[in-house]
């Protein structure tokens, strides 16, 4: 298994801290809005790289944390009338739904900040022991980044860079040094602590919530894998690795991996620019899965351009994979170790190279209509393939539904009522053998733009092309 490490900016050979399993932080949504495009191109990232390491054999803990405490919080309660633990609650359903239906599995663990106060307590009292931290006259707490030799060492910034903050403190004693703990004295939102009444800085929970749930496993590293949007290495994973590092003694990951920026007609999608795509919306118009094979089909360090003429060319795409599943339909699917399993994990194995899955895909497909063509009857063949199918359903998160179903997507509820009643009709009457009411009935549902396949499992149906 070769990743590609952000900070090293090569491919590395992956070496887990403990052999034979694998620990994954990734950071979560700050959960006061429904998810975009963006949530969802990193969670998608991070499954499948997941999905790809248990493949290997690998055991995967893979840990995605939900910010349920933050200043845009706070301001949408106010603004919605109602309390921040209600905000949070909301949004966090509201993410958790629209990643099920892109096909993203629950992580392991999905620690909240504010159940993680204590740990960030702990890490804020060994930074100031330690001299890496310093208390203001209002009671904010600071970190002194001029304190660590190796601040910037993730980034690899300069120390004459820009990197002042949007807080401008007087008393803080470097323009890049960041809030550990901001002081609350208006009765507004806060935790207890033995520094009184306040709340954490954002950088802050990633560190303490990792080294809580993993710690040090060989003295070096505290977790193996940390991940994220590539918009997170500055400042965000910049000051997690040097609060980890200033207040235990050892680095935060051994390898880091940014997905690249998701834009939407050519720009960066910001909500400043007007243009932040909701998944929401995407899943009231397309399918989750043509949405998870069309946002994974680019590689993962890329930037991502999102347009619907690329993402109706991707259903095209995945639709040529159901075709397939169709013609198999009814059989039973054996675990059978194939070649097109060893090429697909080998290529995943390669920094998710998922351009080179999916034109295996691709030839899987074609050759595999071919063959059937020729010999539509070898059972043997046939349950190859089907297992085929059911290792890019493992690995890839795709291909899993009824080949029927899928293609029955865009139709409401009262619709799909009506036409399963109609099918039911026409079984009732050929049943009695009234082949002219099941014709009539078949002629019913053409005009309705329906096709059927009688199955010795039953009537299937779906929208025809």
């Amino acid at each position: 298994m070769y990743l590609y490490d952000s900070v090293k900016k090569t491919k590395l050979k992956f070496e887990p801290l403990i052999e034979g399993k694998v620990s994954l932080y990734v950071c979560g949504p700050t959960v006061y809005d429904d998810a975009h495009l963006g949530h969802a191109k990193s969670a998608l990232v991070f499954d499948l790289l997941c999905r790809v390491l248990e493949a290997k054999g690998y055991e995967v803990t893979y840990v995605r944390n939900i910010t349920d405490i933050d200043d845009k919080i706070i301001n949408k309660a106010r603004d919605s009338g109602i309390s921040t633990v209600e905000i949070a609650e909301r949004y966090s359903e509201a993410y958790h739904r629209d990643m099920g239906a892109i096909g993203v599995r629950p992580p392991t663990l999905e620690p909240k900040a504010t159940e993680s106060i204590e740990p960030m307590i702990v890490m804020i009292q060994n930074l100031l022991a330690k001299k890496h931290a310093y208390v203001i006259s209002n009671g904010d707490i600071y970190f002194d980044t001029g304190s660590d030799k190796s601040y910037l060492s993730l980034s690899n910034r300069h120390s004459n860079e820009n990197i002042s903050r949007v807080d401008k403190v007087s008393e803080k004693r470097h323009d890049a040094d960041f809030a550990l703990w901001k002081a609350v004295h208006d009765g507004s939102v806060s935790f207890d602590s033995p520094f009184g009444p306040g709340r954490p800085g954002w950088h802050l929970e990633c560190s303490a919530m990792i080294e809580h749930t993993f710690g040090a496993k060989n003295g070096k590293y505290a977790i193996d894998i940390h991940g994220g949007g590539a918009d997170l290495l500055f400042p965000h994973h910049e000051n997690e690795a040097a609060q980890t590092r200033c207040a235990t003694g050892h680095e935060l990951a051994a390898y880091w991996m940014h997905n690249g920026f998701i834009t939407v007609g050519g720009e960066k999608m910001s909500k400043s620019l007007g243009n932040s795509f909701f998944l929401k919306d995407a899943l009231h118009v397309y399918d989750g899965e043509v949405l998870r094979f069309y946002l994974l089909s680019t590689h993962y360090r890329g930037d991502f351009n999102f347009n619907e003429e690329d993402l109706i060319a991707s259903k095209r795409r995945l639709d040529r994979l159901y075709r397939l599943k169709k013609r198999l339909f009814g059989l039973n699917a054996d675990t059978i170790k194939s070649e097109f399993e060893t090429a697909l994990l080998e290529t995943l194995g390669d920094d998710l190279n998922v351009s080179k899955a999916y034109a295996l895909i691709d030839e899987l497909t074609t050759s595999a209509n071919e063959m059937l063509d020729l010999n539509p009857k070898d059972k043997g063949y046939r349950q190859k393939l089907l297992s085929s199918l059911q290792v890019i359903e493992n690995v890839l998160g795709f291909g899993g539904q009824n080949p029927f179903e899928y293609f029955q997507f865009g139709l409401d509820d009262a619709k799909k009522q009506t036409i399963n009643q109609l099918i039911l009709q026409r079984t009732e009457a050929k049943k009695i053998k009234d082949f002219a009411a099941s014709d009539a009935i078949r002629d019913q549902l053409t005009v309705l733009g329906i096709a059927i396949m009688d199955t010795p499992s039953g009537t299937f149906w779906e929208i025809r092309d």
